[in-house]
């Protein structure tokens, strides 16, 4: 399956500002049953855009915008193959416990082991994981696909009930949040029972005969954990779902501090308003020539900081 991707951000300012610095998270990765076909990155004003891929295999686009704007529009358009994901068992031995005790001892994975920045326990969380009965029983797979379930049915879905930087907290105290939240409840959770588990920043499909609650014109994110044998596994705590061939991952990471889809600063007393528009349609397969040419990516070192007194970081919620 083809997948075409339109992601639309727009960021309009209450007054022009001098400078902008920006980088983006928007290219699909291949790997796996994923292949990125194309990928197109524009702005308005135009920049220089030039990419770089972090210490996680994200790629990360840049771009400075020196003169002075009153908005900035980016436009990331992708061509994605999908193929369908093998079926997983049921259930695993309970000898699998053991081989995750064995991985932490190891010292892999421990970036997704231990508390980070999003994803650290909190009082609520405690309380809410003796609440669905979070602890180690039975195998790690099904146990798995219970905690995506409980949350799921735990929380409601409301867009805007936190905000791009909000803790866990928020959404533990009013049972309500978006996806990023859910992830990142699910993420600590996990972490808590020996699970290597990592955030995953990237689009759904949203077909007619689905019933997803996640927004269709948004970016969306859930989690992946690593299960002996099988690997990385996507659960998707928001809808209810294991990842599957309507998933398409641009980013991963220890939470959504490190794979924000756009993420800036600029110069200038000014407010800034954002607005997001995505689009994710099937596709038919592009022509090998179009696949040569658009792939192309100028690599460059990470994007110097503003040095200003009036900076303000602007970066979307999932």
């Amino acid at each position: 399956m083809f997948y075409s991707i339109r992601h639309v951000t727009r960021f309009a300012y209450s007054s022009p500002v001098t400078e902008s610095l920006t980088e983006v998270r928007m290219q699909p990765r291949t790997e796996g049953n994923q292949r990125c076909v194309k990928f197109e990155l524009t702005t308005n004003p135009r920049s220089r855009i030039q990419g770089y891929r972090d210490y996680l295999g994200n790629v990360v686009h840049h771009f400075d915008i020196p003169g002075k704007h009153n908005q900035l529009k980016i436009t990331a358009e992708a061509t994605v193959e999908i193929t369908p994901l093998s079926a997983l068992p049921d259930q695993l031995p309970a000898s699998a416990w053991t081989e995750l005790d064995q991985i932490k001892s190891s010292g892999e994975h421990w970036d997704y082991l231990t508390p980070s920045q999003f994803a650290t326990k909190t009082r609520l969380l405690v309380e809410l994981a003796k609440e669905l009965k979070v602890e180690r029983r039975g195998d790690p797979l099904s146990l798995l696909r219970e905690i995506n379930t409980a949350i799921f049915e735990t929380f409601d879905y409301a867009p805007q009930s936190t905000s791009v930087d909000s803790p866990i907290e928020h959404a533990l105290e009013d049972r309500k949040g978006v996806c990023q939240d859910f992830a990142h409840i699910m993420i600590t959770m996990v972490r808590e029972l020996g699970i290597p588990c990592r955030y995953v920043s990237g689009y759904l499909f949203h077909g007619r005969e689905d019933h997803d609650r996640s927004a269709s014109d948004a970016s969306h994110a859930w989690v992946e954990a690593f299960l002996p044998g099988l690997g990385w596994i996507g659960f998707d705590p928001t809808n209810d779902l294991l990842a599957c061939e309507r998933h398409i991952r641009t980013a991963i990471g220890k939470d959504y501090a490190d794979v924000p889809p756009t993420r800036g600063v600029f110069k200038g007393l000014a407010q800034s308003e954002l607005s997001v528009g995505v689009q994710v349609s099937p596709t038919e397969a592009p022509p090998p020539e179009e696949e040569m040419m658009a792939m192309k990516t100028w690599l460059a070192p990470p994007p110097p900081p503003i040095e200003d007194d009036h900076q303000q970081q602007q970066q979307q919620q999932q």
